[in-house]
């Protein structure tokens, strides 16, 4: 091939090109379309916020934890923790690993063990780790108790969550009755 051909394949391509782009702003002519100088509809993000607050906030009050704990099963917590087991141990006086020893979870104080530096966060929430706190927890930790140091995404289906509770409570000197 000589440079001749190579120069009409290059000039096909760019009258190409130009061909494309001249068809484009010539279209933008024809049709021009002028915007409104006022949109059809404002969005207010305050009210969608403070709607989207409000459901979370009922969604939270009417939840029914022993509906939760029926949907569980020990023996499929137990898969699922396997998930857990690398960061945590859940026989009888297991070692903290990364995350805290887990055994006699259920009940306890949160941040109470005293062999394991907890954030700040866990450090000084004051409440027990409950069905309820384990669910909203084992959902979303960061999101439950900001600050937390444990980065797991969470167990977004209920069943998951209810099976590793009530495995968790299983795995105690004496589990808690299920609600």
């Amino acid at each position: 091939m000589d440079s001749f051909e190579i120069n009409k394949i290059i000039a096909a391509v760019l009258m190409v090109a130009l061909l494309v782009i001249g068809i484009g702003k010539l279209s933008d002519i024809i049709f021009h379309v002028e915007t409104p100088k006022t949109p059809g509809y404002a969005v207010e993000e305050e009210q969608t916020k403070s709607v989207s607050l409000t459901v979370e906030a009922t969604t939270e009050e009417k939840f029914d934890i022993s509906a939760l704990m029926a949907m569980g099963d020990v023996a499929a917590g137990e898969k699922i923790f396997k998930k857990c087991a690398a960061c945590h141990s859940i026989v009888k006086g297991g070692k903290n690993n990364i995350g805290p020893a887990l055994y006699n979870v259920v009940g306890r104080q949160v941040g109470s063990l005293v062999d394991y530096k907890y954030s700040k966060a866990l450090a000084t929430y004051d409440k027990e780790w409950t069905f309820e706190e384990l669910n909203g927890y084992l959902l979303k930790p960061a999101k439950w108790i900001k600050g937390t140091k444990m980065a797991f995404a969470g167990l977004r289906k209920e069943k998951d969550r209810a099976s590793v509770i009530k495995y968790l409570n299983q795995n105690s000197d004496s589990p808690l009755p299920l609600p």
